[in-house]
């Protein structure tokens, strides 16, 4: 039986993909912040499955220490983790750090999967790891001297820049890690709670261009794909469109870049930049 560990597993695109993944048959793991929509993803996937077990987690990913604690708490349960789906983010109107001291687009978007992954991967060998990343990163410009964003921040171009790092992380983690197949996507622009964790003009623009929008079911489409499918089995180090490999931009193909990212990120995250080596 396949396990899969989901993050941002309560709405959209995670919510998605954790129903479709328990059709299939697949152990879950779903993490969220709010218990209550954790429970609720976790009763529709018991429904939609059949009969695999689906567990519960609960943890702000902004927050490095909780990030730990869900990595102890699924290593306690489990030798082996089939399929890491890095799948947790959001967009924030505003810069603002959190009470460990980090900008919260960088600590949920690129610093959370980083470290989860890093701290789960001698259980992920032969494994897959799946990062949802976004064509948004073609508007990400990745200064390894401002990382915190503290010079300026604009809520879009922190965002791609976030995505920018997702596709960087899954580059180099390819290289450091050939153990495993280690895969990002772009989902398309997607109905989902994305913006509407913020007040004001995204929460806005995010609910009056829903009808306009992807479906979470299709924009979970290429995360399932890349998660249990026999065609993606042998990717490695790809960035996936509708379950197409597609070239990312030219910083996202930057080795160099990906590098630093990752012994920068190494040094923020407390863990040793040699620990997929």
């Amino acid at each position: 039986m396949t396990f899969v560990l989901l993050t941002g597993a309560t709405r959209g695109i995670g919510r998605a993909a954790a129903l479709e993944l328990a059709a299939q048959g697949a152990e879950l793991a779903l993490v969220g912040r709010d218990a209550e929509r954790v429970r609720s993803v976790a009763v529709a996937a018991r429904a939609a499955g059949a009969g695999a077990p689906v567990h519960e987690h609960v943890a702000d990913l902004t927050l490095m220490s909780e990030v730990r604690a869900l990595a102890e708490q699924i290593r306690a349960r489990n030798a082996r983790i089939d399929v890491l789906a890095n799948n947790a983010g959001a967009l924030f109107a505003s810069r603002r750090e959190t009470s460990e001291g980090l900008e919260r687009t960088f600590a949920l978007n690129h610093l959370a999967p980083f470290l989860l992954t890093n701290l789960l991967l001698d259980r992920l060998a032969g494994g897959r790891v799946v990062t949802t990343a976004s064509d948004a990163h073609r508007g990400g410009l990745l200064d390894l001297d401002d990382l915190q964003s503290t010079r300026s921040y604009a809520a879009m171009r922190v965002y791609g820049t976030s995505k920018l790092c997702n596709i960087l992380f899954t580059r180099e983690l390819a290289r450091r890690a050939p153990q495993l197949h280690a895969n990002c996507f772009h989902p398309g622009v997607v109905r989902t709670g994305f913006g509407k964790n913020e007040n004001g003009i995204w929460k806005l623009l995010t609910t009056l261009g829903g009808p306009f929008l992807r479906s979470p079911q299709r924009g979970a489409r290429s995360l399932v794909w890349l998660a249990s499918s026999d065609q993606a089995a042998t990717l490695t180090g790809a960035y996936v469109e509708d379950e197409k490999v597609v070239v990312p931009s030219l910083q996202a193909r930057d080795d160099d870049l990906a590098l630093g990212l990752w012994e920068r990120s190494a040094e923020l995250a407390g863990v040793a930049a040699d620990a997929a080596g």
